[in-house]
């Protein structure tokens, strides 16, 4: 997959107004490149590391400065993981803007935090992310009951907590509640 420091490969356009991918009204980034081939892969379609089109990260960012009401940025795809320079770029920008940001990938926390040792970017950019949703998806392991997620194996993790006290800490979905994890401004239209 080539590309340069200014660019992201992505399987789409920015899709706004997703309330399947995280909590709230969302816009999903696609990235393209997956190595994990997931039997029973919803988006097999990005697993094509030179699929998709290559895209400026200003591209990007101004695209996601022209959206409204959304609470949150979701990195899906493909895999985020395998661009992390290019999304960690992105995920800064985004939480400056204050959006939660989630990300979904099939490397486990464990495997990220590895490769964190050689390489310090998928640290970084974990320090950009709310939750990741960590984990290959498991077709016999499916469950369509779970909140955010394709199989039971696949973890919702806070990472902000993670981070902080050193061991995994998971999102509580039993105790989720949107207005307390997005404080919203009064919205008069």
């Amino acid at each position: 997959m080539q590309q340069t420091n200014d660019t992201i490969r992505l399987a789409a356009d920015l899709q706004s107004d997703s309330i399947v991918d995280g909590p709230g009204l969302r816009t999903v980034i696609w990235t393209q490149g997956c190595g994990h081939h997931c039997k029973g892969c919803q988006n097999a379609q990005t697993w094509d590391f030179n699929g998709g089109g290559e895209v400026p990260i200003q591209m990007v960012l101004d695209a996601i400065d022209e959206l409204e009401y959304q609470d949150g940025i979701t990195f899906s795809g493909g895999d985020p993981m395998f661009q992390p320079e290019a999304c960690n770029k992105i995920a800064k920008y985004c939480k400056d803007k204050g959006y939660n940001i989630w990300v979904y990938t099939g490397f486990t926390f464990e495997e990220i935090m590895e490769k964190a040792k050689t390489k310090p970017i998928y640290k970084e950019f974990l320090t950009n992310i709310d939750v990741l949703v960590d984990g290959r998806f498991i077709l016999e392991q499916r469950n369509l009951n779970l909140l955010f997620r394709g199989s039971s194996n696949q973890r919702l993790i806070d990472m902000k907590k993670t981070l902080a006290c050193g061991e995994i800490v998971l999102f509580d979905e039993y105790s989720y509640n949107e207005e307390e994890v997005f404080k919203r401004k009064p919205m008069f239209v």
